[in-house]
């Protein structure tokens, strides 16, 4: 009689698949994910309110057609170059150090017409600018 008992085989277990599968997921989580990326540039968007404000006696007035036509203070100027424009401005403000500027610009102007005057008025050292617009009521 023999009480030995038999010599078993060790169970190897083979992980070769497992870090296979392991592997796969985690390329599958890697290629899947989606970074949210930041904005580098911190904006506050400007807010409009529907309150009419009174145009100051000593604010200068400039409007710009369609046509790319200047008006200062409702006086037309003979054409649109950079030095004509900050001539007007300067006539305009006459004997005032610093005055707020009113563009009120067609929809149908051109954008560098509006830059333009923007930039006459920087070199004249004038910062206070704002633009004159028309309330939108929304159809509801």
């Amino acid at each position: 009689m023999n009480f030995k008992p038999d010599k078993t085989e060790d169970l190897g277990l083979d992980i070769t698949p497992l870090i296979d599968v392991v592997f796969l997921l985690l390329i599958f989580f890697m290629v899947s994910t989606t970074f949210e990326r930041e904005s580098e540039v911190n904006i506050t968007l400007p807010e409009a309110s529907k309150e009419i404000t009174q145009a100051k006696p000593d604010a200068i007035n400039i409007a710009i057609d369609a046509q790319s036509h200047i008006y200062i203070n409702d006086r037309e100027l003979v054409n649109s170059q950079l030095s004509t424009i900050k001539q007007g401005i300067y006539d305009a403000l006459g004997n005032l150090e610093e005055a707020p500027i009113i563009i009120s610009a067609d929809a149908q102007a051109p954008h560098q017409m509006v830059v333009k005057v923007m930039d006459a008025a920087r070199q004249l050292n004038l910062v206070k600018i704002t633009f004159a617009t028309r309330i939108f009521e929304e159809d509801q």
